[in-house]
């Protein structure tokens, strides 16, 4: 099964909201699905964060992962500080995992949800 996560546009209170509602399913008794998904504020957020390179990034690392962090920024020909730069903030939202000093994407499908 592939492991997907869910990318939205919306406001912080959509997570509470999602919480909430899974609190009261698991209080009613009732299973409760794995639900993956990162809420970032508005869509000027969502392109700052995952920049055209950050997304390069996470195909090269797809293709050929788990690798190190010196290795992924040869092979993008990007300067390694920025590449770990990029590495840190994919990490701090989930996108990418990092296990004895190699990095690798931690979604097979990343699916995008974009609300007006």
């Amino acid at each position: 099964m592939a492991r997907t996560l869910e990318l939205r546009v919306g406001a912080a209170g959509d997570a509470l909201d999602r919480f909430e509602a899974a609190w009261n399913r698991v209080a009613e008794g009732r299973k409760l699905a794995p639900l993956r998904v990162l809420t970032l504020q508005d869509l000027p957020l969502l392109l700052r964060t995952l920049t055209p390179a950050r997304w390069a990034l996470m195909q090269a690392l797809r293709s050929s992962s788990p690798t190190s962090i010196y290795e992924l920024a040869k092979r993008l020909h990007r300067d390694y500080k920025n590449v770990h730069t990029d590495v840190s903030r994919l990490i701090e939202l989930g996108l990418i995992d990092r296990q004895a000093g190699e990095v690798a994407v931690a979604w097979d499908v990343v699916r995008a949800e974009l609300r007006f």
